[in-house]
């Protein structure tokens, strides 16, 4: 199992980098107290302690933060993950991968004693989506990625007469689990939202469909409707989750008509209209995310699709 074994920081650029055994990541912005973070695209760096042990070979006494990276890994091959990787780190944190190796415009004090160095050919960046707290020894695991879909129904979002607020939310949500490679503001038409649904599910091979708006009592609230036209079988548990839990923040929440259910191996669930009410729902599924679609895909961590 690939596991941290240093987590490295610096106050300053250009300094070789401290084991502080503990670190905070935050995100879009890196290791707290670090002197890159919320370096552009590069806000966390890593180099395996493989990489770190063919310059000690070469006579070098060199260990972890000498080639300032923030973390030295065990037991993965960095260098060999494709751009857009996504990397569990401890409990919570996630960053994705954004750069393989760098271009050095200027020799390192270990390049001339050594003629050679290894972070710019086999150290990665990445950039940081979910913050948490790391330290040595904790897990780091190649992630998962799903496909998602976002449709958000609004009959003036959909004339441009309104700016979508939740749809882009719920993206930035769903970041560290995966890309919102579909996204649609749709009227509020059964036809039309359950055309689209069908076409994700089925031609676009999505994992995880949500809607936005449409669940409560206007007439022309249809989202609801629209999804049991598409779906195959409910999965009643989740509404009934997303329904329990906003009850203690509001008791508008039972006038909400929001189902969950399945089309062939996606999962499509209805959230509220409302940003803060679709953040809020959204947040108590995120903890099932990963179970469910891997349950429904019947593969564990091969679910995703790529076809």
């Amino acid at each position: 199992m690939a596991r941290i074994i240093a987590v490295c920081t610096s106050q300053e650029k250009g300094q070789r980098k401290k084991n502080a055994g503990t670190g905070l990541l935050v995100k879009n912005l890196g290791i707290e107290g670090d002197a890159h973070a919320g370096f552009a695209h590069r806000q966390v760096s890593l180099l395996a302690e493989e990489s770190i042990k063919k310059m000690q070979a070469k006579g070098l006494d060199v260990g972890p933060g000498d080639f300032a990276e923030n973390l030295t890994t065990r037991g993965i091959e960095l260098m060999t993950l494709p751009l857009g990787t996504r990397l569990k780190v401890g409990n919570e944190a996630f960053l994705r991968v954004t750069q393989i190796g760098k271009e050095c415009h200027s020799r390192c004090a270990i390049y001339e004693q050594a003629g050679d160095c290894v972070m710019p050919r086999e150290g990665i960046f990445t950039e940081v989506l979910k913050g948490g707290a790391i330290s040595i020894d904790d897990t780091i695991d190649v992630y998962q990625v799903y496909r998602f879909a976002v449709i958000t129904a609004s009959d003036k979002g959909a004339q441009q007469l309104r700016e979508d607020k939740s749809g882009p939310l719920l993206k930035e949500m769903l970041l560290p689990w995966g890309d919102v490679t579909e996204y649609h503001v749709v009227p509020d038409e059964i036809g039309n939202l359950s055309e689209l649904m069908v076409h994700l599910a089925d031609q676009k091979k999505i994992d995880l469909i949500l809607t936005t708006g449409g669940t409560g009592l206007s007439p022309r609230d249809v989202t609801p409707e629209a999804t049991r036209q598409v779906i195959e079988r409910e999965a009643p548990g989740i509404a009934e989750a997303l329904r329990l839990e906003s009850l203690k923040i509001t008791k508008k929440a039972m006038l909400s008509r929001g189902i969950a259910g399945i089309r062939g191996r996606t999962l499509i669930i209805n959230l509220p209209g409302s940003p803060k009410a679709a953040q809020e729902n959204l947040a108590v599924f995120l903890p099932a995310l990963d179970h469910a679609l891997e349950i429904l895909c019947g593969r564990g961590g091969e679910c995703a699709r790529t076809e």
